[in-house]
């Protein structure tokens, strides 16, 4: 058997890695600032991260939903301490499309509607309705096709408002991610996520924040959205909450009543995901990473903009998208092969840095260094 042939694969094989760094099968060393799709937020092989889990897995790694887990209400707990949210609820699941799916789910159990506004450039995930809110008909299967999902310009706060008036007793949510990731580091405004809060309210619809790629610490702030000053009904989250490990998790508003049956997952919440997710927060409080991501972000932001042959810089903290001019394409390919240094992209000209919260002011002169020799050839 081959594997099916869905990811256009770089020829290198990472066999090793700590920190900020990896290392090839060839022991080549690399600098990671993309910890595979913002997964890895606290560093590769975290020596805190490494004992939780072993200490777990010699205990007991697996048991289903059916019993008692300790670890699920101690990481409620954490998680409520460190987001904020105190009061909200937590549900456990294994990934960000599944957190997106089960969250487009409840608010349309909460008020029995169908619709949700989504925005161009969205990017929530590859199942059912989370990819259907997702603006790439490429990968929407005619199975996923919908008529209950509209898509609304980001930050139109007109054709928003026009929306909630043409159909507003009809919209179950609005879902939303604070940063866009695939859609090239395009941030949502304080006052659209304020008109989104303040139309949800008005029309008794949910606000879904997708966090699970801009949250968990990365921008500064625990989610991304908050930022504007106002709460979400529901935070998606996932890729940075287990440093690798799978886990994904919505948390959510008090005035949602849990029922029996509601909602529900085999693997979410098990031992060994809830002792990565612990570690993961464990370090961040113990390490201040909320502060690092916004001060070496806030460092690498001013910098960029220094280089007079970029054309925009986006974002913020440690979510970053540099937009570059046609004819420099190849600066990213040039970066991972010629200066050993991981980045993303958007297409179709943006380099996307979404590096673990622990980076170091150094690591980033590494890369503007190198950036500046490949713009300057």
């Amino acid at each position: 058997m081959k594997l099916f042939d869905v990811y256009p694969l770089n020829p290198i094989e990472i066999v090793k890695a700590k920190g900020s760094n990896v290392w090839d099968s060839n022991g080549n060393e690399y600098l990671d600032l993309y910890g595979g799709h913002a997964v890895i937020s606290i560093g590769h092989t975290h020596p805190h991260y490494v004992r939780r889990i072993t200490d777990q897995l010699n205990k007991v790694a697996f048991y289903s939903n059916s019993v008692i887990i300790a670890l699920q209400q101690e990481l409620a707990e954490k998680l409520g301490k460190l987001s904020g949210k105190t009061d909200f609820q937590l549900f456990l699941c294994n990934s960000g499309a599944e957190a997106n799916e089960n969250a487009l789910k409840l608010a349309s159990f909460y008020n029995g509607r169908k619709k949700v506004i989504a925005f161009k450039g969205a990017f929530h995930g590859r199942t059912s309705l989370a990819v259907s809110a997702t603006d790439n008909p490429k990968i929407i299967a005619p199975v996923n096709q919908t008529d209950n999902i509209t898509f609304l310009p980001l930050n139109d706060e007109q054709a928003l408002e026009k929306a909630f008036h043409d159909f507003g007793s009809e919209i179950s949510s609005v879902i939303i991610e604070g940063i866009q990731g695939v859609g090239g580091i395009k941030e949502a405004s304080k006052s659209f996520l304020m008109k989104i809060r303040t139309l949800c309210d008005q029309y008794d619809a949910a606000y879904i924040a997708d966090s699970v790629q801009c949250g968990y610490g990365r921008t500064g702030n625990f989610y991304a959205h908050d930022y504007a000053g106002v709460d979400a009904d529901i935070y998606s989250m996932a890729k940075g909450m287990g440093n690798g490990f799978p886990i994904g998790a919505i948390s959510i508003s008090p005035k949602f009543i849990p029922w029996h049956g509601e909602l529900g997952t085999t693997f979410g919440g098990n031992h060994l995901a809830c002792a990565a997710a612990l570690a993961v927060l464990e370090v961040m409080e113990q390490d201040n990473l909320l502060k690092n991501a916004e001060s070496v972000g806030n460092y690498l932001i001013a910098e960029l903009k220094k280089i007079d042959k970029i054309i925009e810089v986006r974002g913020r903290g440690l979510m970053i998208g540099i937009d570059l001019p046609e004819e420099y394409s190849h600066v990213k390919k040039d970066l991972l092969f010629k200066h050993r240094i991981f980045t993303g992209e958007a297409k179709p000209n943006v380099i996307r840095l979404l590096p673990a919260l622990n980076i170091t002011k150094a690591h980033a002169d590494q890369f503007l260094e190198a950036l500046k020799i490949e713009l300057n050839n």
